[in-house]
């Protein structure tokens, strides 16, 4: 693993609370997983995803390749309607925020940071930081 992808995975280590959401070009959607509150746990390549007090949402692993431009991440959930689909996507990572626009299996992976057909946005602050502030 190259050095900056290695280092994005340091910097993606622990607890993420979701702040924002849109699929399909729709920003927070009726009827979707862009549960508020959502606190993404980030544990070496795996992810877990609850709502505190509630059952697990969603947990995978995944791939980073921080060389590409955008950086690259996909996502290969372990449960739920996409268990094993490889989820392409795009990110962008700073010391407390987090986000990425994912596509459905099968198609490309995005290029940029909008949501249309196929396509899901979430975005992320490093939850530690909202408990120290």
């Amino acid at each position: 693993m190259d050095q900056q992808t290695l280092a994005d995975l340091q910097a993606l280590q622990g607890r993420w609370l979701q702040v924002r959401f849109e699929e399909n070009g729709l920003i927070n959607p009726p009827d979707s997983h862009g549960l508020p509150g959502a606190i993404t746990t980030i544990n070496g390549t795996g992810f877990h995803v609850a709502v505190p007090g509630q059952d697990t949402i969603l947990e995978g692993v995944f791939e980073l390749d921080a060389t590409c431009k955008p950086k690259s991440i996909t996502w290969i959930d372990g449960i739920g309607e996409d268990a094993g689909k490889r989820l392409p996507a795009i990110y962008e990572l700073t010391a407390d925020s987090f986000l990425f626009v994912a596509a459905d299996e099968g198609m490309d992976r995005p290029a940029q940071f909008v949501t249309g057909p196929g396509l899901t946005l979430r975005g992320f602050v490093r939850a530690d930081a909202i408990n120290a502030a």
